[in-house]
């Protein structure tokens, strides 16, 4: 599927503004989280290299003890790579829905044009707006975010660009 870069950057906010707005207590717990993470330097330097290639669409929500756990890495990812990351915050469930899982305001009607099934969702795309893939609630394959994004982008990089 195709997605429109600029639409969903007219319809999110930076990672940066997200973790802005966030209200007491969540608002301390993700700056919390911030301030203590080390990031992975071999991964962000190879990020950096590829950031402008990418854009990370996130799906969070501020109760959700796996946002408060990658979201602000993926702030400190973003101001040490430049990698774009856009925030659709403030996803809500529906529990009384068996139909659609994230429909009360202000959860946005791209949480079902991305299938979104957990949170934190970050679905790396490539500048053509093709999804090159995702990452669900934690990293799965690495210890770290910033090395699970490696993982996805590098399967996304042309044979070209790779040294």
């Amino acid at each position: 599927m195709q997605h429109d870069l600029s639409e969903i950057e007219k319809r999110t906010v930076s990672v940066k503004q997200h973790l802005e707005s966030l209200k007491s207590p969540f608002r301390e717990k993700f700056f919390e989280r911030k301030h203590a993470y080390v990031l992975n330097q071999k991964a962000t330097k190879e990020l950096r290299g590829v950031a402008g290639m990418y854009v990370v669409v996130v799906f969070s929500a501020q109760r959700c003890k796996d946002c408060a756990a990658h979201v602000p890495v993926l702030t400190l990812i973003s101001e040490a790579t430049g990698l774009r990351v856009r925030v659709f915050g403030g996803l809500k469930k529906d529990v009384l829905s068996s139909v659609r899982k994230w429909r009360i305001p202000p959860s946005p009607q791209e949480a079902e044009t991305f299938d979104v099934e957990k949170l934190p969702l970050m679905v790396i795309i490539n500048r053509s707006g093709e999804e090159v893939g995702r990452i669900a609630e934690n990293p799965k394959k690495m210890p770290a975010l910033e090395e699970e994004l490696l993982t996805v982008v590098r399967s996304g990089i042309p044979s070209w660009h790779k040294t």
